[in-house]
């Protein structure tokens, strides 16, 4: 197996989810978990050294089979440096990329995919491309969200380049190619008016989060999402709201799933954010785990 290289299988037999493959090289690091439930199999995606650093390359697939539940997890945000003190790299300015196949092969399949949110350090690249491919179906929980870099040390957008990539299949059809890319290229080439800054352009928030439910077993989830919003009042402000989020289909056909957006000030507004949306898998993941997750 090449460096920065993992694979996960998770199946199920006799009412338990069971890891027959769980392997990975430096900079990935692999660990499972033990979970309440036996049905549920849970794993931390980690990295040596606290985060990723410029020419890392790290190549993820994984694989859950008919009725099995796989949980993603990591242990602190995906730091991204531009390179790790006291060890200068003959090219800082190389990319950081990350990339992630998940197939979820038969009925009833589950991926909660919920890390951590993403943070760039000043001068970072970062690339992020993941693909899934359900069954018909299968369900998916996937969070994909960052952070505007070290807010201790006054860093705001200062990162060079992030660009995340979620390509969905189901049965075989893409039905959704989310891309997020953030850099500091001119908002405005050869206009007239003022260029402006990434912290410009995203201003007043620090903290961006994607949610993409799909499939029977997201339903709990969903369906409170919907509650919630159609509760919500839109009327002018004189200033932006301190936390903001969307909710809606994925695609042309709801029965494909939906997807909700979220922007706040502060992360930890989006992380209560989540774990009010996300309050119905506690008795998937257990309650120490979602404790640590959105408290």
């Amino acid at each position: 197996m090449k460096a920065g290289c993992g694979r996960v299988i998770v199946g199920f037999h006799a009412g338990s989810a069971t890891i027959s493959e769980l392997s990975s090289t430096y900079p990935l690091k692999l660990l499972s978990s033990r979970n309440p439930r036996p049905d549920v199999a849970v794993v931390y995606l980690l990295s040596y050294g606290g985060g990723l650093v410029a020419g890392d390359i790290v190549s993820l697939s994984a694989s859950v089979q008919s009725h099995a539940t796989l949980v993603f997890l990591t242990q602190g945000s995906t730091k991204v440096f531009k390179q790790r003190p006291a060890r200068p790299l003959h090219n800082p300015d190389l990319p950081t990329r990350q990339s992630l196949t998940c197939t979820l092969a038969g009925p009833s399949s589950l991926l909660l995919l919920l890390p951590d949110p993403v943070t760039c350090f000043a001068n970072a690249s970062y690339t992020q491309c993941q693909s899934f491919h359900l069954a018909p179906s299968a369900s998916l929980v996937l969070l994909d969200w960052l952070t505007s870099g070290r807010s201790s040390t006054g860093e705001a957008w200062d990162f060079a380049r992030y660009y995340s990539s979620n390509q969905i299949f189901i049965d075989g059809k893409l039905i959704a190619h989310d891309t997020v890319l953030l850099d500091h290229t001119q908002s405005n080439p050869g206009g007239h008016l003022p260029a402006r800054t990434l912290k410009d352009r995203l201003a007043p928030y620090s903290c961006y989060a994607t949610l993409i439910l799909i499939g029977d077993r997201a339903k709990p989830i969903l369906d409170g999402l919907k509650e919630r919003y159609a509760k919500i009042s839109v009327f002018q402000r004189r200033e932006p709201e301190s936390l903001i989020w969307s909710l809606s289909p994925l695609s042309g056909n709801e029965k494909d799933g939906w997807v909700a957006r979220v922007a706040a000030e502060d992360t930890e507004a989006v992380r209560s954010w989540l774990g009010d949306a996300l309050s119905s898998i506690e008795n998937v993941v257990g309650t120490d785990v979602h404790r640590r997750l959105f408290s």
